[in-house]
């Protein structure tokens, strides 16, 4: 079906003129495959290639942006099944019609309409009267062999795919993607080792321990330890990883010597340390793993400034990433001073900042990716990977800071069939604040298309070394 005019014209700006240059910028990057340098897909997804199950489980359940809303309209999350509860798929999708005007003008209600449209042909908008319709249009289409992954990896012109792995994942996906040359991109895993780094975190002693054993065993010093982080490292690239990331709520770095690291260490896994100790040692583990990707060439990725779990009761029922997290303030110039003061400078390190906090883009990431050439402006994320904030986030970094210091669009996400939609939301921004700026004669209209190109291509290859 061919797109609406609304679907069309979507995300450029009101004035004639400068829609129209939008619309001459986008349209040269509309059709460009999609790179995706961090994002959540299962790799068993593709790797499996089984059919998906109903339109509730694949659109609904796994996507907390839509189940959170859904829940502080009053809807139970098991009802949805969050987190793997029981529930009947098309009552969940009834629940989803119903409180469908609460998505009005939200991200996720726009990305569920350029699937609808996209995807399956549907253009009307969702609610009571036609949930039912809708449904079984969606579930029709999945039963086809073309909405299978693999087939749709394909459709969507993924040229690059990364998902995110725990270290001692054996990465057997992955091998079998590589191998059977099962999707024409390249799908890659990412390094996250957040819960072998925090000694706060629930069965650090005991991952630590496996950690220590996956790699040969022997005694748990903290040689050992970092040793067996840089073998599962190396396990990692010879798979295709390009990067590692850490999501942490405060980005604290610090540099100790060898006796203080051990005495930390050990603590750690005896479960002794106080807060204050806990956070010394994780400042040192994130200048340790700065110092590990100068030494094997992954970027390193932070995510910092998320309260997970916010919700004690809904952890509790529900498990981890059932809509509770919450974003909280974040600095980084003083908490980054260690890791920049021994790596920043070092050629061919690359560090990727986001944030959750707006103000922090223009006050400091902006600044410190406008020096430190290892520094790069990570796209806005979870909450803000939205068009207000798009805009919002090109206006506080690039006149300080410029396009090419940031990452290139981050989709983040676990809803496979959300990819294009994001990336294509992300095009669409970038041509309007880019057309602005043209129509503003602040930059060249040349330049403009230049820059529309390397914002979906060249930069997030350079800055993933892809």
């Amino acid at each position: 079906m061919n797109p609406t005019m609304a679907s069309r014209t979507a995300l450029f700006p009101a004035d004639p003129a400068t829609r129209a240059r939008a619309a001459e910028l986008y349209a040269a990057v509309a059709d460009k495959p999609i790179i995706s340098p961090h994002g959540h897909v299962a790799p068993g997804l593709l790797a499996d290639n089984e059919p998906f199950t109903d339109p509730a489980a694949l659109l609904l359940s796994h996507d907390h942006y839509v189940t959170r809303l859904l829940h502080a309209g009053g809807v139970c999350l098991e009802a949805l099944g969050v987190g793997g509860a029981d529930f009947d798929p098309r009552s969940a999708w009834r629940l989803l019609a119903a409180h469908w005007h609460r998505f009005a003008g939200t991200a996720s209600g726009y990305w569920l309409e350029r699937e609808f449209e996209d995807l399956f042909g549907i253009v009307d908008e969702l609610g009571p009267e036609n949930a039912d319709e809708v449904y079984d249009r969606i579930d029709a289409a999945l039963q086809r062999t073309e909405f299978r992954p693999r087939a749709l990896f394909d459709r969507f012109r993924i040229a690059v795919l990364a998902t995110t792995d725990d270290p001692l994942d054996d990465l057997d996906d992955h091998a079998r993607l590589a191998r059977d040359g099962a999707v024409s991109g390249r799908v890659v895993p990412t390094f996250r080792p957040d819960a072998y780094l925090d000694p706060e975190s629930l069965g650090f002693a005991t991952r630590v321990h496996r950690l220590i054993e996956a790699a040969g065993g022997g005694r748990a010093d903290f040689g050992s330890y970092l040793r067996a982080l840089e073998a599962r490292r190396a396990h990692f690239i010879a798979r295709g990883a390009v990067s590692a990331d850490h999501g942490v709520v405060e980005p604290y770095t610090t540099r100790l010597d060898a006796d203080a690291a051990e005495r930390l260490f050990q603590g750690a896994l005896r479960g002794e340390l106080d807060a204050g100790s806990a956070r010394e040692f994780r400042g040192h583990m994130l200048w340790q793993m700065a110092r590990m990707s100068v030494q094997d060439g992954l970027v390193m990725t932070i995510h910092a400034g998320v309260h997970r779990n916010h919700s004690t009761v809904t952890h509790g029922r529900f498990g981890p990433d059932s809509g509770s997290d919450i974003p909280t303030r974040v600095e980084y110039v003083r908490n980054l001073h260690a890791l920049l003061e021994s790596f920043g400078l070092v050629r061919d390190f690359h560090l990727v900042l986001f944030t959750i906090d707006e103000t922090a883009f223009s006050r400091e990431i902006a600044p410190l990716a406008g020096f430190y050439p290892s520094v790069y402006i990570g796209a806005p994320w979870w909450f803000i990977d939205a068009p207000d904030a798009i805009a919002r986030f090109r206006a506080a970094t690039v006149e300080t800071a410029g396009f090419y210091r940031s990452s290139g669009f981050i989709d983040d996400t676990r809803a496979f069939l959300s990819i294009p939609a994001r990336h294509d939301m992300a095009r669409r921004s970038d041509a309007a604040f880019l057309a602005r700026l043209v129509e503003e004669g602040r930059v060249r209209p040349a330049r403009a298309q230049r820059i529309m190109q390397d914002l979906v291509d060249a930069i997030p290859r350079e800055v993933f070394k892809l």
